[in-house]
């Protein structure tokens, strides 16, 4: 079955495997740039496949990455790893079984299904917690405080809360009467 959207994916106790689409990056790039290189397609779940010298300086690096791998972030963390020189194509080879779950936002304890994403079960907290923080920041405070969770199915891996904003009750106060802000503010707590 294909899926095409987060929100239909099934219980993961009907699922026996989940397959993700795999693709062969070429990396152009100078030989010193190499190490930088090969630890950003480490951390991104690749293989290495091969290495071809075109000239003594310049090298074609051929890596199997997740589809899901590269379109996140991947070519812009190239780029700053090898200040610019470095280019890259791929192509699709197919698919592979991986240990991927998926990550639902909770916005005060409501599922919202166009913020749930497919992610490998190692980086579901990272993702998580970057999702939850991102989001604490683009929230308008309320007046009341919103609890934003990451969750992979009933366990809670992530949470923010976007602070509420007080009332500012005192404003027509005016003088040293203090017992009435008090109350004031008193009567806002409740």
């Amino acid at each position: 079955m294909r899926l095409d959207n987060p929100s239909k994916l099934p219980p993961s106790e009907k699922i026996a495997t989940i397959e993700e689409p795999y693709v062969l990056v070429m990396i152009h790039t100078p030989s010193s740039y190499l190490g930088g290189i090969f630890d950003l397609c480490e951390k991104r779940r690749g293989t290495q496949k091969n290495v071809r010298y075109i000239t003594q300086d310049r090298i074609i690096l051929e890596y199997e990455l997740p589809l899901s791998e590269i379109m996140f972030d991947f070519f812009d963390k190239l780029k700053s790893v090898s200040r610019g020189y470095a280019s890259m194509d791929y192509e699709l080879v197919g698919y592979k079984a991986s240990e991927l779950v998926k990550l639902d936002v909770l916005i005060n304890g409501d599922a919202v299904d166009a913020l749930s994403i497919i992610v490998h079960k190692e980086k579901a907290y990272e993702r998580g917690k970057e999702l939850a923080e991102k989001l604490r920041r683009l929230i308008p405070r309320q007046l009341f405080e919103v609890a934003i969770q990451a969750a992979i199915g009933n366990r809670v891996i992530a949470r923010e809360n976007v602070k509420p904003v007080r009332k500012d009750v005192t404003a027509k106060c005016y003088g040293s009467d203090i017992t009435r802000k008090r109350k004031l503010l008193e009567k806002q707590n409740k």
